[in-house]
């Protein structure tokens, strides 16, 4: 007993110490799925014409136009002034003007949201490590993911079209006074993937975190966003990444808040006779309702983790989803949202913060349901109170790597691609 009364005591030691009225003040936490400004869903039908769905969604980023939203999303931050802020869908575009030459970053939303902030909030980083997971991307292909765009590329390439390519990932941003206070920082990767087509088009995702020091303790942050996708009949790929999310911070002793996008719903896999149009999880063999073996929300909840709120059986409590250009929601979906009694036209609760470890929820809302929509989730903020007693900073979450393909596998399934297009094309004529 003396021995760990030492071991917590040094490790409080090492703690920075925060002024007593930070010490004494609620911790503010804020979850934003940012939206990579396109609809995927049905970019994929068009596939295999990638040039199709290339072309799709960069008409579709053009309209939902991120220089526009950002200021509606600084705003809402000023509004409330979260401590820590758990982005989702952190998206980068870049395009390349030929096969030989380097990407050239056309967008960046993280980048382009903090220097709308003016320097009030930073990526969470410690020894030049950020709290930043790319997630999964799809590369600037030759020929394969050709677009064209005169207004943007001519002053770029002096030419029509180029070859563009997103990725997007999850970050931890925290008010730019916090940064002394940050004591760790990671970044790992689920090994449950889901396969678009196996190899050629994997969708990897992960989650980044940072132990930083507030109200005097160290607190895990945690933010992340698990798959959407999922086969009939099959465990879906959200379900078994909470799990692995559960394992990997089994042995984290700190308090622990984990802010993210979770793409489950407290009633999934609901029953096949229950209204659905955001096409969540049903009932199957393998999945009956009720059991936490296909829910990501049930896995997160029996694992200890208290959902913050607001009470996420509450239709007013929806967090998903407007339509792909953000005018307002799908006439369907706010059709089924009334009559499930959300008056903003959503349908589901995907978004959520979960607290473990000594976390005290005082108060909880979601925000951005209302126009202008800055992107096409709602948000959840909470305040917290930290009733942890002592402090240390808690060993490190297994890190999990994900494994690319080589250079030339690569070159194969680029020329394997090219040959099923022709194909199609062909048989389609």
């Amino acid at each position: 007993m003396k021995r760990v009364f030492l071991l917590v005591l040094a490790g409080a030691l090492i703690l920075p110490a925060l002024p007593a009225s930070a010490e004494e003040t609620p911790v503010k936490v804020m979850s934003r799925n940012l939206y990579l400004g396109a609809d995927v869903g049905v970019a994929l039908e068009k596939i295999p014409n990638l040039p199709a769905a290339a072309q799709f969604m960069w008409e579709q980023v053009q309209a939902t136009d991120f220089s526009q939203r950002k200021s509606i999303l600084a705003t809402e931050i000023r509004s409330e002034s979260p401590d820590v802020i758990g982005i989702q869908e952190a998206t980068s575009w870049y395009c390349k003007a030929k096969p030989w030459s380097k990407k050239t970053e056309i967008y960046n939303f993280t980048k382009e949201l903090l220097a709308e902030l003016n320097g009030e909030y930073i990526i969470a980083a410690k020894n030049g490590q950020e709290a930043s997971n790319p997630g999964y991307s799809i590369g600037p292909i030759p020929f394969l993911t050709s677009v064209k765009d005169p207004r943007i590329f001519q002053p770029l390439f002096a030419q029509d079209s180029a070859a563009c390519g997103f990725q997007i990932g999850d970050v931890l941003l925290v008010k730019a006074e916090l940064r002394q206070y940050i004591n760790q920082v990671g970044n790992s990767e689920y090994k449950s993937v889901y396969k678009v087509v196996p190899t050629l088009m994997e969708i990897y995702r992960g989650y980044t975190w940072a132990d930083i020091t507030v109200q005097g303790r160290n607190v895990r942050f945690v933010s992340t966003h698990l798959e959407s996708l999922w086969d009939e009949n099959k465990v879906p790929k959200a379900a078994e990444q909470a799990r692995q999310l559960v394992d990997d911070l089994r042995n984290t002793k700190s308090p622990v808040v984990i802010i993210g996008d979770f793409n489950s719903d407290p009633r999934d896999p609901r029953p096949k006779s229950s209204a659905n149009p955001g096409e969540q999880p049903v009932e199957s063999e393998k999945c009956p309702t009720g059991s936490s073996l296909c829910s990501a929300y049930r896995v997160m909840r029996e694992a200890g983790f208290e959902d913050v709120g607001p009470d996420s059986s509450e239709p007013t409590t929806f967090t998903w989803g407007m339509n792909a250009l953000l005018t307002g929601p799908d006439p369907v979906r706010e059709s089924a949202a009334k009559k499930m009694g959300n008056s903003f036209g959503y349908t589901d609760r995907l978004d959520y913060i979960f607290v473990k470890n000594g976390v005290q929820v005082l108060t909880s809302k979601i925000i951005g349901q209302k126009p202008p929509y800055g992107t096409d989730h709602a948000g959840v903020v909470t305040s917290l109170n930290i009733s942890a007693e002592g402090s240390f900073v808690s060993q490190a979450p297994d890190e999990h790597n994900r494994f690319p393909i080589s250079f030339w596998q690569g070159i194969g399934l680029l020329l394997l691609a090219l040959l099923l297009w022709r194909v199609v094309r062909r048989i389609r004529r």
